[in-house]
Formats: C-alpha cells, sequence, structure tokens
C-alpha cells in the first residue's frame, strides 16, 4: 500500500515538474538556475518511480525509508536549485573599479608640454633653439605641427627645459655622491676638487648642443628671458655650494655664491669658443680660476668688490656674445 502511495505522489511530482520544464526557455540567470534545479529533481523522481515497480514486493518498512530518502533528495535539489538562483541574481562588483584602478588618467597641459619640449632637443642641433625644432619634436610624438601653439615663449621655453634637466641631473649626481661619503663608500673631495667637477660636469651637459648653444645664451639675455635664466643659474651655483658643505650664514655665504657665479659664466663663454681636444683648454681655465673662489675672504669690502666684478665679467661676456652671434649687428 505504502508502494502505491508513492507512486502516485511521484506521478503528481513528475506532472507538476514536466509543467515548468515545458515552460518557454528564458535568458535571465535566475530562471536558468531554477529549471536546472527542478530538471535534477524530475530525473531522480523517474528513476525512484521505476524502481518502485521493480521492487513492489519489498517491505512497507523498506518502502518507508526510501520513500523519507526520496523526499529528502528532493528537498535538497530544490535547495541547491534556490540557492544557483540566488547567486545568479547577486550582481557581479568589481574591486578593482571600486579601488577606481580602471580610472582613465588624463594628461595635463605642463605634461604634454613637457614631452613636447624634451621630445624637441633631439632636433635643436638640426633647427637650433627655435619653433622649428618644438614642432618637430610634436610630430615625433604623434602631434600635430600645430601644437607649437601651446608655447608662448618657445625657443625661450625650450632651452630653459634643458637647462632645468641638466641641473636636476646634476643635482641627483651630487646627491648620490653625498650618499656615498656618509656611508663610507668613498672619500670626501677637498672644496676646490668638488667645485671644478660640479661645474665641468654641469658644462659638459653643453657639448651635444656646442654648435648652437651660442644662440641659447642669446636668447637667455633677452629681457623677459633674463629673471628665469637667472633664478635658475642662483639655484645652480646654491646647490653646488651646499653639497661642497658650505654651511656659512655670513657675508661669505654672498661671497662664494657670486664669485662661483662669475666663474660658470665666463668659463661657459670660454667653452663655446674653445676648439681644442675635448676641451681641454676650458678645464684649465675653470681649474685656474676655482682656487681663487676657495682662497677667498668674507669682509664686506671684499664682497663689494666681488659683485662689482662679477657684474662687470657678465656685462663683458654678454657684449662678446653679441659679437659671436651676430646679435649687434645691422640687418
Amino acid at each position: 500500500m505504502a508502494a502505491l502511495l508513492r507512486g502516485l505522489r511521484s506521478g503528481r511530482a513528475l506532472r507538476c515538474l514536466g509543467s515548468v520544464l515545458a515552460a518557454p526557455a528564458t535568458t535571465h540567470p535566475q530562471c536558468a538556475s531554477l529549471r536546472r534545479g527542478f530538471h535534477c529533481a524530475a530525473v531522480r523522481l523517474q528513476d525512484e518511480s521505476k524502481h518502485d515497480k521493480t521492487s513492489s514486493t519489498s517491505s512497507s518498512s523498506t518502502s518507508s525509508h526510501a520513500h523519507y530518502h526520496s523526499e529528502q533528495d528532493t528537498a535538497e535539489a530544490f535547495q541547491q536549485a534556490s540557492a544557483g538562483a540566488e547567486e545568479g541574481s547577486r550582481p557581479h562588483t568589481s574591486y578593482q573599479d571600486q579601488s577606481g584602478e580602471q580610472e582613465e588618467e588624463y594628461e595635463t597641459e605642463e605634461q604634454l608640454q613637457t614631452r613636447i619640449l624634451t621630445a624637441a632637443l633631439e632636433f635643436v642641433p638640426i633647427h637650433g633653439w627655435s619653433m622649428e625644432a618644438i614642432a618637430a619634436g610634436a610630430e615625433t610624438i604623434g602631434l600635430s605641427s600645430a601644437s607649437t601653439g601651446m608655447f608662448d615663449n618657445g625657443a625661450g621655453e625650450l632651452i630653459l627645459h634643458f637647462i632645468t634637466q641638466c641641473n636636476s641631473q646634476l643635482m641627483e649626481n651630487l646627491a648620490e655622491q653625498h650618499n656615498q661619503v656618509q656611508l663610507g663608500q668613498a672619500e670626501k673631495k677637498k672644496t676646490a676638487e668638488f667645485l671644478r667637477d660640479a661645474v665641468e660636469t654641469r658644462l659638459r651637459m653643453h657639448i651635444p648642443y656646442i654648435e648652437t648653444w651660442p644662440q641659447a645664451m642669446s636668447i637667455l639675455l633677452l629681457p623677459h628671458n633674463i629673471p628665469d635664466s637667472l633664478k635658475h643659474l642662483s639655484s645652480l651655483v646654491d646647490d653646488i655650494w651646499y653639497y661642497a658643505g658650505d654651511r656659512s650664514t655670513d657675508m661669505n655665504w654672498y661671497t662664494k655664491r657670486a664669485a662661483l657665479t662669475g666663474i660658470y659664466n665666463t668659463t661657459e663663454l670660454v667653452m663655446i669658443q674653445d676648439s681644442s681636444p675635448d676641451f681641454m683648454d676650458t678645464w684649465t681655465f675653470l681649474e685656474n680660476r676655482i682656487q681663487d673662489v676657495v682662497n677667498m675672504a668674507g669682509t664686506a669690502k671684499q664682497v663689494q668688490s666681488t659683485g662689482e666684478a662679477v657684474v662687470q665679467g657678465l656685462m663683458g661676456a654678454a657684449l662678446t656674445l653679441k659679437n659671436l652671434t651676430g646679435v649687434n649687428q645691422r640687418r
């Protein structure tokens, strides 16, 4: 009798599940998961029904035990289908999206200008310090030559960009030397040797552009470029003295920096006229001038005379530079 009742219940369950399985297919993930669960339950019931027909002579206790397991299996199948549907209905969140890592990074105008000017340095030996070099640099990085419209003072900005790069490179070099001395990996240089090496290292960065550097120097002498040019030069000299170990806070501070500024400028002027191998005459001139700075005292009278000498030297250098570049010639 128990087997007969189980057969009737299985038949009703099969009919209900058959109607569900016969429903039109849907693409919703939750419905698809439910249908898969019902399908599994239907298959199990069909197998159980077949088994009941072949074992109808078994004892009622055995049938009741099988009936209990069949209902348990059906419940488990339904729970699995419901869990799958719930999982399919959850939104798929990405931690990468939530952290913002996939957000696009936009290049600022200043960063774009820096890329253009850096690319333009390659064309300075061909076009000089000019808008033509900037246009060629822009085309190299895939931009139109019309990008030169971003620069109000094209040639001046290109030169100042180059000076900034060179100064930063020198400071990194000096900082590395300082760290090696602090760690005991290198011996500290004498002040005269340190100053000479620092100025020579910085001026050697001009060598790839030495043929066009007189043009650059003349552009830096234009009134609208002088403030930025002096700012970069002052910062360069100050950093060199700092890494040389100078911590003076008296009048010596001004004396040393004014003197080194004059030496740097006059050595630069000698360099653009030097035709000796590897600019040996320039480095000899530099070495002879450095000792004067190291031995300089710090009285107010000496500071004043040093300042006057530096100014006169700069004016003479500017006049010589104009003669070299033809700036003072009538056109």
